[in-house]
């Protein structure tokens, strides 16, 4: 007789409690790590969301009405309570997307809870132009306030920290939140919405499981006064597209291809060694991974050949294995499409390590590198969002931005030299939202994360992700009564 193993049941929150979709539809949720699904989850149609709205309306005048020291409060709880629960969120995300548990809880949880107490601290430093007498017999002052409620949609390569990044300034500023986690890793969403709503009234903060459809039905709604995705290009284009028929404010934080410009004077053992883990680490899927290296002809083959031990040296696997720097990809579909990437290789590229799936079971992929590639290659003009390092050669500064420059996206980049005018050249001309010397993908809560180009617009993070979530009213008022 076959034993069946009965899936947990992850539910929507809504208007401060926990429901099942309203016509019942739910997904299976897959651990990437096994295959195998772990959990369901509600697919909402239009009646969740409607109901998450309504709740977030309803809910948005008394929590902006509140004091900056009143939202800071409950910013401050909230963080403290995932400072609390943490070895619970990392359970849960580690089952969402298969990441190691000490990766998790050394580079994950701490970033996350200091993110959430910046922007608590922001609520109540909120700047503007000083009130001033700008016309005869008139006062002018500039109130900022709150948009109203916010659509928001996550993805799912950090679930749990990309939620910190739209949860945490929009409930600082005032606002009201709907979120939609990605339908493969809802998991952790729903677990903060536990612990979130244990903090807020009822309404301030609500998640809506589902898919694409679901994400559609939330930013086409007429409540949300903003929509912010972290997502595909594709996806920011259609939300972008779907806000403009109302005008709603759209916040993008889109793909990547990071330009990593390695010029001859490099400390070559200290720049493959970073970029290495800035490549692999999250399975290479982060928007901002050092996965594109240009390297000065000079130093490439040695480079090539340290960076290629280097990914022999780097190890995937089992989330509790502490030597693990990285764990499976998110998803099937995933897998596929860093294999295809790998597969439709053209005949000049070489794989110098890695380039195959690792093991028959879960999503899997080597550490790899490809050298020998052209500036026009699929591999370098499009995001493979996997571990896969590619290497060019260039010959001159000017050909490094050129080819640097030469993508359509534009979120980070960095330059590796020992020369700082060179360095302060190439960081005013790299076209790209972030420019890192010498180093690859720290972030700090005091700084914006943002992109150019067809990597979006809108910034997270720092007072600048701040004010994205605010609109600005010009008041003024006679002095003769």
């Amino acid at each position: 007789m076959a034993v069946t193993t009965e899936l947990r049941r992850l539910r929507n929150y809504i208007a401060g409690e926990f429901r099942d979709a309203a016509d019942g539809r739910t997904t299976d949720v897959i651990n990437p790590v096994t295959g195998e699904a772990y959990a369901t989850a509600p697919l909402s149609g239009q009646e969740d969301v409607d109901a998450a709205m309504a709740a977030a309306a309803e809910a948005f005048p008394a929590w902006r009405d509140l004091t900056p020291s009143e939202r800071q409060k409950a910013l401050l709880k909230i963080a403290d309570a995932f400072e609390e629960r943490a070895e619970e969120l990392i359970a849960a995300e580690s089952e969402n997307c298969g990441k190691p548990l000490g990766m998790t809880r050394s580079e994950e949880i701490p970033p996350m809870v200091d993110q959430i107490r910046f922007f608590a601290g922001a609520a109540r430093l909120l700047e503007g132009r000083s009130a001033g007498e700008y016309m005869e017999g008139l006062t002018s002052i500039v109130r900022r306030e709150p948009v109203g409620v916010c659509a928001q949609v996550a993805p799912w390569n950090y679930p749990m920290m990309m939620a910190v990044w739209k949860f945490a300034p929009a409930l600082a500023a005032g606002n009201t939140v709907v979120l939609k986690p990605s339908d493969t890793t809802p998991a952790s969403t729903v677990l903060i919405a536990e612990i979130i709503g244990s903090i807020v009234p009822k309404g301030v903060f609500n998640v809506v499981c589902g898919d694409r459809d679901t994400g559609r039905a939330m930013v086409e709604h007429k409540t949300p006064a903003m929509a912010s995705i972290t997502g595909s290009v594709r996806a920011g284009m259609q939300v972008a597209e779907s806000a403009s028929k109302d005008l709603k404010r759209v916040h993008l934080e889109l793909g990547g291809k990071a330009p990593v410009v390695v010029f001859e004077d490099t400390d070559i053992a200290k720049a493959v060694e970073d970029i290495a883990m800035a490549g692999y680490f999250n399975a290479g899927q982060d928007c901002t991974a050092a996965t594109r290296v240009l390297v000065q002809e000079s130093i490439h083959d040695e480079f090539v050949t340290a960076l290629a031990k280097a990914a022999a040296d780097t190890k995937t696997g089992m989330p509790d294995d502490e030597d693990v720097l990285y764990g499976p990809l998110n998803n099937a579909n995933q897998l596929k499409q860093v294999t295809g990437f790998i597969e439709r290789l053209p005949a000049h590229a070489k794989v110098e390590a890695g380039g195959h799936r690792v093991g028959d079971k879960g999503y899997f992929y080597a550490p790899t590198v490809v050298s020998g590639l052209k500036q026009d290659d699929e591999i370098i003009q499009n995001e493979v969002f996997g571990p896969v390092i590619t290497v060019q050669s260039f010959t001159d500064e000017a050909q490094a931005l050129e080819w640097a420059n030469g993508v359509e996206y534009a979120l980070a980049s960095s330059v590796w030299t020992k020369d700082h005018a060179r360095a302060m050249r190439m960081s005013k001309n790299l076209d790209f939202g972030c420019v890192w010397i010498n180093t690859h993908i720290p972030l700090v809560a005091e700084m914006p994360h943002g992109g150019f180009k067809k990597s979006g617009y809108g910034k997270d993070l720092s007072a600048y992700g701040f004010e994205d979530y605010t609109r600005i009213k010009h008041v003024m008022t006679s002095l003769d009564g």
